[in-house]
């Protein structure tokens, strides 16, 4: 494996974790990331997480604008790779680059396919209530997520996991898996097991209005909510001129009040009534231009009082 000739192609701390494992087991001799973005308030050009490996390490990295019409043949030409490992990049891969690697290109994706294809599986699979996910090691194909299935790895997704801890977790289950399955590729034991499509769901990128919380809703619905926008973009409500993010919640006691009314301040935190006659326990809170506080401490604060709306 130590002279397997890997390009990794990745962005996000999810993908940090499996180049670090090729970095660490095979020849990876360069890695391939999105541009830099303007990040935090100042708009301050930021290097994605992949790319900081890169330069740490003193490997060759890319930051292609384009990749269609065989605008990264070069790249390929000169890294000569066998295999190609593709870690949230955030592209699709045209073929003429699918077709390149002896071994062709293998992605290590967030979910359990075909169930949460795209941009936020894991961030969905919270917010939609999951008992489960995983991460799926496929040989990729023309199309968003479609391709052969190399292996599976799953993990429960308990009631205290956060988009945030559920990422941390994946990325770890990730590069054990592909280190298993680039493997199984070298000494010819890999089974590709085809998707079925008509058990495809779809995960697209997390919209920032989506985030916003509706106490009309089910409590579940609502803590679920607020754990799968965790760390970002954040669940929130709107509060006249300010926003106030909730970071943190489980389902709370039954209540007949009328949904978004505080129904209970204690230290374990906010509770609040929903629409289906029981409330969500808020217990990270965070207004806009402060640091983020328990909710308790926000109550005393804000001088919040049972009966009264949440602002």
């Amino acid at each position: 494996m130590n002279d397997l000739r890997v390009l990794f192609m990745g962005t996000p701390d999810f993908a940090l974790t499996s180049c670090k494992a090729v970095y660490e087991h095979c020849n990876l001799v360069g890695v391939v990331t999105q541009p830099d973005r303007p990040k935090g308030r100042g708009g301050k050009m930021a290097a994605p997480p992949v790319k900081e490996f890169a330069v740490a390490h003193d490997l060759p990295y890319w930051q292609p604008a384009l990749l269609k019409d065989g605008a990264f043949l070069p790249v390929l030409e000169e890294t000569k790779p066998d295999l190609i490992v593709v870690a949230a990049y955030g592209r699709i891969l045209p073929e003429y680059i699918l077709n390149y690697p002896r071994y062709g290109c293998i992605n290590v994706h967030g979910s359990l396919l075909p169930k949460y294809r795209g941009a936020a599986p894991i961030q969905r699979a919270v917010i939609n209530g999951e008992a489960e996910t995983g991460v799926t090691i496929m040989k990729m194909a023309k199309g968003m997520d479609t391709g052969d299935i190399i292996l599976m790895k799953k993990t429960p997704i308990s009631t205290e996991d956060t988009a945030g801890t559920l990422f941390d977790r994946l990325a770890v289950i990730g590069a054990e898996a592909l280190l298993e399955a680039i493997g199984q590729l070298i000494n010819g034991t890999a089974v590709f097991t085809p998707q079925d499509d008509t058990l495809a769901t779809y995960a697209p990128m997390l919209d920032k209005a989506e985030a916003a919380v509706n106490f009309s809703r089910s409590a579940n619905e609502i803590r679920n909510l607020i754990m799968g926008m965790n760390p970002s973009p954040g669940a929130f409500l709107n509060c006249g001129d300010y926003r106030l993010k909730l970071h943190e919640a489980v389902l709370g006691e039954a209540s007949k009040l009328p949904a978004g009314t505080i129904s209970s301040i204690s230290a374990e935190g906010i509770s609040v009534a929903c629409g289906d006659g029981r409330s969500v326990l808020i217990k990270t809170i965070q207004k806009q231009g402060k640091n983020k506080t328990d909710a308790y401490s926000y109550a005393c604060g804000a001088k919040l009082a049972v009966g009264e709306y949440l602002k």
